[in-house]
């Protein structure tokens, strides 16, 4: 069905015209995500898929889920592997339990909505100058690019740090209660790991440093997860919260590590085992 829907029947194209590149509408769009991103590290294109798809997200989102890996496990915000070698107050010895779930790309059907925007050009140029940039690549990673993220009624997504600088999500189903997006813009830099502030929160003392963001379904969230810590709060009721997340970076060839691709996904290839050794555009902690 979504093979047959063009972009604008996708898009609210009166708001956000994403064919129309540097006409009043797209820079009126595009300097408002730029403010926002510059302040918060983020910002909230509301409404941007049509209210009468919002119905077919969710059904395609509930025929993927069962595609998820699910799996509880205990992890860091760094997901680093919990012996690595770290001082004793180095925030990466706090461990949360993580019980979300992933659907992997490889299990996305290329009909889907949310493929159709992914792949998209002039989605990724209108996403491009929102994040100021020439243009975004997607990731070369066969599992990480485009997923499905499912937390189920009691579980969580702990505090954690992107791999990507650039992430781009869309709350697809919403749970009966909680499941709430908590972040703390800006807390960490290329240049800094600012261990103390990261730690105040992790530790539950750093309230003042943390935002929340009440999403809705069909909302378009672009999101600089590399250098702001964030969670989404445990998920109450009996529906589960799913979350389309877009993966992008302004570097091509992108590929998740090893250990964090099993983390995610419970299984790693041939791709993510041939880019163990590549260079990192940073030396910040994963």
């Amino acid at each position: 069905m979504a093979a047959t829907v063009t972009l604008d029947a996708i898009v609210d194209t009166s708001r956000y015209p994403l064919a129309e590149p540097g006409a009043p509408g797209w820079r009126a769009a595009v300097a408002a995500a730029r403010a926002d991103l510059a302040a918060d590290g983020c910002t909230v294109l509301r409404e941007f898929i049509r209210p009468e798809l919002h119905a077919l997200l969710a059904e395609q989102g509930e025929r993927m889920a069962p595609h998820a890996y699910y799996c509880t496990e205990r992890v860091n915000a760094y997901n680093i592997p919990l012996d690595s070698e770290l001082p004793e107050d180095h925030p990466g010895r706090i461990v949360f339990e993580r019980g979300n779930a992933f659907v992997p790309r490889d299990r996305i059907p290329a009909d889907a909505l949310i493929h159709r925007l992914y792949t998209d050009e002039l989605f990724q140029r209108f996403l491009a100058d929102c994040f100021d940039r020439d243009r975004l690549h997607e990731f070369a990673d066969p599992l990480a690019g485009l997923v499905l993220n499912v937390v189920s009624p009691g579980q969580s997504h702990p505090w954690h740090f992107d791999t990507n600088e650039f992430t781009v999500s869309m709350l697809t189903a919403t749970p009966d209660a909680g499941g709430v997006f908590e972040y703390c813009p800006g807390i960490r830099s290329p240049q800094a790991e600012n261990l103390p502030d990261v730690h105040a929160v992790l530790s539950g003392s750093g309230e003042h440093l943390i935002r929340r963001l009440v999403l809705r379904p069909g909302d378009l969230q672009l999101f600089q997860g590399r250098f702001s810590l964030h969670r989404v709060s445990p998920v109450a009721g009996a529906a589960a919260r799913h979350t389309a997340i877009f993966a992008y970076s302004d570097r091509p060839g992108v590929i998740g590590t090893v250990e964090r691709t099993r983390q995610l996904f419970g299984r790693v290839l041939p791709d993510h085992l041939a880019a163990a050794d590549a260079v990192r555009g940073d030396r910040l902690l994963d």
